[in-house]
């Protein structure tokens, strides 16, 4: 345990000079996992077409799950008859779960906020519900993952700066009040806001860093923002956060987003793009993307990525996999998202690899072109 109770240590192996580039492991009370880490998307509580056991062959040891989603259905008494969140979806190793913060604010068409929490109407059946910060903490604890996220609030990406200060403003508030909430030893993350404004995430960073937060977040990025902007603005909240904790840049993402996040001195990521692109036939490869149901691919017996060892390009070929797309046969899209998990486990492995050989520097511009190009 940390000095403060939770079952969860960071521990920073080493760093790449001239470089924020850093490794490091987490330790929860379901086990480790390396950093720089990314994690699976599991909404509700599934990481959509893949068993469990196929998602730990990747080589993750963490997943990400999402309390809006989860709370709303199958509901909380649900899965703590279940015997937790671990137990239900069997998977062994660690969960984070996110507050459900961004989902009330980007899938609820009926909102209403303010300085208790936010009343939203369930995407699901239209029921009414009401989320605090302590809300958001219970149902966490509940849920039993061992990183939770303070509630805050996602202000729109053409937010101007003085309503973007307000609610920065408010989500320090909620943060507080998450860790007056916690009555478990689940880890406990802020998340950094401030909008679209450099000087206003500084100042979050600042704040939230005071905090006895076990790690930190960047949130409120890639929200519709220009590359370059997120680029900005992530830097302005890295920058700010403490060495010794973890950092977690929420919801991101390509694999050049995340070489140049990893350069900063970002630990952990999620993303939803393997998944959503592996059920819509794209696949990341070590040569760009392949959108398989290209007609050039209809004779092609190369394997999706000559360089992937994964079950999908061991086994099958590009004209497989197309023709099980245009078939509309549900093993193509599995094949196709274990490939692209596989793939982005891979690409943390040589992330951290070329960390510790301590040319990360140079690699990851050289890696960012080969594997974010033109779709091939």
């Amino acid at each position: 345990m940390t000095a403060g109770g939770t079952l969860f240590a960071f521990e920073k192996e080493g760093s790449q000079p001239g470089s924020g580039a850093r490794v490091g492991e987490v330790t929860t009370g379901h086990g480790t996992f390396q950093t720089p880490a990314f994690m699976p998307v599991g909404t509700v509580g599934s990481v959509k077409g893949i068993f469990p056991w196929s998602i730990e062959e990747t080589g993750s040891r963490i997943l990400l799950a999402n309390t809006y989603h989860l709370y709303l259905r199958p509901g909380c008494e649900v899965v703590k008859a279940s015997g937790g969140l671990h137990r239900m979806m069997g998977w062994p190793h660690s969960i984070l779960t996110d507050s459900g913060g961004y989902q009330v604010f980007s899938l609820s068409s009926l909102k209403k906020i303010n300085e208790e929490g936010v009343t939203f109407q369930s995407h699901v059946d239209g029921s009414r519900h009401f989320l605090t910060p302590e809300k958001a903490v219970e149902i966490q604890e509940v849920l039993g993952s061992d990183i939770m996220m303070v509630l805050d609030e996602c202000p729109r990406p053409d937010a101007d700066a003085q309503y973007a200060e307000a609610s920065m403003q408010m989500t320090t508030r909620w943060a507080r009040r998450c860790l007056d909430a916690r009555r478990s030893h689940n880890a406990l993350f802020g998340i950094v806001q401030g909008g679209m404004h450099a000087a206003l995430r500084v100042r979050h960073a600042r704040e939230l860093s005071a905090l006895p937060f076990d790690g930190l977040a960047i949130g409120g990025l890639s929200v519709g923002e220009s590359k370059e902007l997120m680029q900005e603005m992530l830097a302005a909240s890295v920058g700010e956060l403490p060495l010794d904790k973890p950092r977690y840049f929420m919801g991101v993402g390509r694999p050049s987003d995340i070489l140049f996040a990893v350069s900063l001195g970002v630990d952990m990521f999620d993303c939803v793009l393997p998944t959503r692109s592996g059920r819509t036939g794209l696949l990341f490869t070590s040569r760009g993307e392949i959108t398989i149901k290209n007609a050039r691919y209809r004779l092609d017996q190369s394997p999706p990525d000559p360089e992937c060892s994964c079950p999908t390009c061991r086994h099958f070929t590009r004209a497989y996999l197309r023709h099980l797309f245009v078939a509309g046969e549900m093993l193509g899209p599995i094949l196709n998202t274990l490939h692209n998990l596989h793939f982005y486990q891979r690409l943390m492995s040589d992330i951290r690899e070329s960390i510790r050989r301590g040319d990360y520097a140079t690699w990851w511009k050289r890696k960012a072109e080969e594997v974010d190009g033109k779709t091939c």
